[in-house]
């Protein structure tokens, strides 16, 4: 799967067939099959091959003029790693836990919604690769499989569910005991939800859910709601105005833990007075993140806001981050800054559009190699001998 070159490391590109390799960190000639994927942005551009427009857009799209989108991205290339040499990293332990569950690696899979718009294997085989890695699997409320399906199908993988709060209390009520039934093990409340942002491309394709779909959690209009929008409308974004609760604050963070015994995770956290608010109201972590750059731009990368939250709260949550993450330095950067685990979303959909279940494994078998030889490069042996010393910011060099 990974093509060697003269060096016997992994080419790290994203195209050409024989010689120069884009962005080859080997100063020499890098040799690939036309087959070969050697790290994310390969399985994106088979992907955007498979996928139809409606649903393209609608996965790779950010807000407004998506500058934090590609913000998202260049905000990593500003941290500069500090590698420590001479260290003994012939043996290397990955693992991590969170909230008592053992992963194999510090990453999971973030919570995408109508992913059998993707490939037919959907949120179960999306879990199945999960688990197969390692790793946590987070299902949408807004899924193409239900809670139950989606436990039934992929038993072995870590669960957790994210839940949107409905402007009708019974049905929120009613998810949160299903997934308790079905074993999820924490719920994932989204909290920068209140209205789904202005995403142009949407809005442009007129967004609906392919007619042979429905969001598998529900019945009747909340099932098939996300049809055919006015003119110039997202059908996505009709369903959530009409649907989720826009007046829900801090306060009803205390109803849900009434109603449930799962740690609760706020997603959608950017600045360190609502971590301090999610601490003070009971959540047992929260999630660094900015809904992939789909809600409002300009707003910062999920890795810039992540040390003020990490400095506001300390290990009294459990801080995890997502947006952005693409290579192994990335999930290495977001851990010396203070995340315990990081999420990848759209990474695990082109792995899905690309090959179902099969190219979800590929492409995390991918990212976890190229982790690995991050952990050695850098001198660490275990994820405890990550400093926040390994990682600064380019302008802390002198400018050549």
């Amino acid at each position: 799967m990974l093509a060697p070159n003269h060096s016997g490391f992994s080419a790290s590109l994203g195209g050409a067939s024989r010689g120069v390799a884009k962005h080859c960190i080997f100063p020499f000639p890098c040799y690939i099959t036309a087959m070969a994927l050697v790290c994310v942005e390969d399985f994106e551009k088979k992907a955007v091959g498979q996928l139809e427009k409606n649903a393209l857009d609608y996965y790779r799209s950010g807000a407004g003029e998506q500058f934090t989108l590609g913000l998202n991205r260049e905000a990593f290339r500003r941290l500069r790693l500090r590698p420590r040499c001479l260290r003994d990293v012939s043996r290397l332990d990955i693992s991590t836990k969170i909230f008592g569950e053992q992963m194999q690696w510090p990453l999971g899979i973030a919570p995408t919604a109508m992913q059998k718009m993707a490939h037919p294997d959907g949120e179960v085989g999306n879990a199945r690769a999960a688990g197969k890695a390692g790793s946590i699997f987070i299902l949408s409320t807004l899924s193409t499989t239900s809670l139950e399906d989606l436990a039934a199908g992929a038993p072995d993988t870590i669960k957790w569910f994210q839940l949107y709060i409905y402007k009708d209390r019974t049905i929120t009520e009613k998810l949160v005991r299903r997934a308790e039934k079905a074993n999820f093990k924490a719920l994932v409340l989204t909290i920068d939800a209140p209205i789904f942002g202005h995403r142009r491309a949407d809005v442009r394709n007129n967004f609906s859910l392919p007619s042979h779909l429905t969001l598998a959690n529900f019945q009747g209009v909340k099932a098939t709601g996300v049809g055919n929008a006015a003119v110039g409308a997202s059908g996505i974004n009709e369903y959530v105005s009409s649907q989720f609760d826009p007046t829900i604050t801090w306060k009803d963070i205390a109803w849900l833990k009434s109603i449930t015994r799962l740690p609760i995770v706020v997603k959608g956290v950017l600045t360190a007075e609502d971590a301090v608010l999610a601490q003070e109201f009971g959540c047992a972590g929260l999630i660094v993140s900015n809904h992939g750059a789909r809600q409002i731009d300009t707003v910062p990368a999920s890795i810039e806001a992540l040390p003020e939250i990490v400095k506001a709260v300390g290990d009294n949550l459990v801080v995890m981050l997502d947006g952005g993450i693409m290579q192994g330095n990335d999930i290495f950067k977001a851990l010396a800054l203070g995340a315990k685990t990081v999420f990848v979303g759209r990474p695990a959909v082109w792995g899905l559009a690309y090959n179902g279940q099969k190219g979800v494994e590929e492409m995390l078998s991918v990212l976890k190699k190229d982790f690995e030889i991050t952990m050695a490069l850098i001198g660490c042996q275990s994820l405890g001998d990550i400093t926040s010393a390994m990682v600064v910011h380019e302008s802390k060099y002198a400018k050549l």
